[in-house]
């Protein structure tokens, strides 16, 4: 097996030994950015990781900010095709654009929209062979958007982020989650935000330079693991193809 170059974030998350088992398997991770640094980056950077060629690890993406033909041209630049996966039964992509429509009756409600959203992740890990159950992992790309959609009920949204938390018990899956921190007020913070910092084994934030915006650093991504002293942190860049991670005053991916 060719070993890939190491990368902080990777071994932040323990990614860079093993891909198989999944080493993120029976964990909550929290991913939160702000307007200015988006935190996307690190989303596709797990997919392509969990869909490795070396691996039978199975992705279920729930997709609140962009549609399918966006994530397959990302991912395509960076080598990972999602059709193939998609044809393979490794990535399931569950578009929900279609459901954010605060202004009028067809938002989600508990009974024909988060609920059967959730149904529908349980019967597709379930129709998994068991063996690949602790290869799952659950995405949901924008928390902020899927409480958009639910007509701003933050009840609604914490209710299926528990269900989904459930999941991770009761299959050992993963899930990851994306939710940018600064378009929110410190008093205003919707409970869903505040339970998912308390819910997450691990907590990814994408935050701009103290010093400010550079050329050359896009900006610092911090890396805290439950019930491990050490907190990572360390700079990037986003390319078009890679995104590199260094410490501060290098100025090449590690």
């Amino acid at each position: 097996m060719n070993q890939r170059p190491s990368n902080l974030l990777d071994e932040a998350l323990g990614l860079d030994q093993v891909i198989e088992p999944w080493p993120l398997r029976g964990r909550v991770v929290a991913i939160e950015d702000q307007v200015e640094t988006s935190g996307s980056f690190v989303l596709h950077h797990l997919v392509k990781r969990s869909l490795s060629p070396n691996s039978s690890n199975v992705t279920i993406f729930i997709a609140f900010s962009q549609p399918f033909s966006h994530y397959d041209r990302i991912l395509r630049k960076l080598g990972c095709n999602l059709v193939s996966q998609r044809d393979n039964s490794r990535f399931f992509f569950f578009d929900m654009l279609k459901l954010q429509c605060p202004d009028g009756d067809e938002g989600i409600t508990p009974e024909g929209g988060l609920i059967a959203l959730y149904g529908k992740i349980h019967k597709t890990i379930s129709a998994l062979p068991e063996i690949s159950w602790k290869n799952v992992s659950i995405i949901i790309d924008d928390l902020s958007l899927m409480e958009v959609a639910a007509n701003g009920s933050s009840d609604y949204v914490l209710d299926f982020l528990h269900y989904c938390c459930t999941l991770t018990s009761e299959f050992d899956c993963s899930l990851i989650t994306l939710n940018h921190e600064d378009i929110y007020s410190s008093e205003d913070r919707p409970t869903f935000f505040i339970q998912m910092e308390y819910l997450a084994d691990i907590l990814i934030k994408a935050e701009p330079l103290a010093t400010g915006l550079a050329t050359d650093v896009h900006g610092q991504l911090t890396v805290s693991i439950k019930g491990q002293n050490k907190v990572s942190n360390f700079h990037f860049k986003v390319k078009e193809n890679v995104v590199e991670c260094f410490y501060p005053g290098r100025s090449r991916g590690l």
